[in-house]
């Protein structure tokens, strides 16, 4: 199921569904058939099955009057994958030729560190560039979405508490990350980190080989596939669960993959500017894109 959020002119959070690649506005679908489905997604995967199930039972229902409820793409107002996680976490270093590229040692274990809801941004959200920062990075990312109160998982059993994933670009202010041996200032800043536009549900896709790029302006600057990982989605949400509780709706940006331009010779270096438009496209997820201002 590929499932996204939207807001109307008034405000208001809808839900909506992507069937046979036509955009449907599930709110609307589920008020017209009484069905109990959720504006949100964040409500949504509080419901587990239960909400899929209603889901289900609506489009049951409407079938065959699906052009009524259609959304026009273009005219969409995206709002990111969920929208208060109680926590983004983000995995560093975890494909081997961006660990290379980055002149940095190649991790024991899982390297972590956070973002916060001030970061979330949506697709085709424009990005504010920070007048404090001048070397700012872009990070094609898988995204995990945990759909149930997760603690001490063996990595059999992690996939099972996986409620969907989305796309995610872990923007990076390179001058503040690289400021002090924390990277927080230059990981979190307003809108660094955007995701969507969909969630796709845990049951349509598995994210053990997924091809995964970046453009910039058209131009390709990260192209790989997530078997490349160092530690895979079992194994990072074994490990990030054997020391705190993931909750429903949490976050785990999974890693870039090389050719980020922290990579480049310092004198080809073009950090991302004013106009710039980024595009992450995710096998099976769709794409995710941002201009900059």
């Amino acid at each position: 199921m590929k499932l996204f959020q939207w807001k109307r002119e008034d405000g208001a959070k809808q839900l909506g569904l992507v069937q046979d690649g036509q955009h449907l506005d599930l709110s609307a679908i589920a008020h017209d058939v009484h069905q109990p489905v959720p504006n949100t997604i964040d409500e949504l995967i509080s419901l587990g099955e239960e909400g899929l199930q209603s889901i289900k039972s609506a489009l049951r229902e409407i079938a065959g009057r699906e052009p009524h409820y259609l959304l026009e793409e273009a005219e969409i107002q995206y709002l990111p994958a969920v929208n208060q996680p109680e926590k983004i976490i983000c995995v560093g270093l975890n494909y081997l030729p961006h660990i290379q590229e980055s002149k940095m040692e190649i991790p024991g274990f899982p390297v972590l560190f956070s973002k916060f809801g001030n970061a979330l941004a949506a697709h085709r959200e424009p990005i504010k560039l920070l007048p404090a920062a001048e070397q700012v990075d872009y990070e094609a990312e898988l995204v995990i979405i945990i759909g149930k109160e997760a603690r001490n998982l063996s990595p059999a059993e992690a996939l099972d508490y996986v409620y969907g994933y989305t796309i995610g670009n872990d923007l990076s202010a390179r001058d503040l990350q690289m400021r002090t041996s924390q990277w927080l200032l230059g990981k979190s800043p307003d809108q660094f980190a955007p995701t969507g536009p969909y969630l796709v549900t845990s049951a349509d896709i598995s994210p053990s080989e997924l091809d995964i790029s970046c453009t910039v302006n058209g131009s390709v600057r990260q192209a790989s596939n997530t078997r490349n990982m160092i530690f895979n989605c079992e194994y990072l949400i074994s490990y990030i669960s054997s020391h705190l509780t993931l909750k429903p709706g949490d976050l785990i940006f999974t890693g870039t993959p090389e050719g980020v331009m922290l990579g480049v010779p310092e004198e080809d270096q073009e950090w991302l500017k004013p106009g710039d438009e980024v595009e992450v496209r995710i096998e099976g997820l769709g794409v995710l894109k941002n201009t900059f201002i």
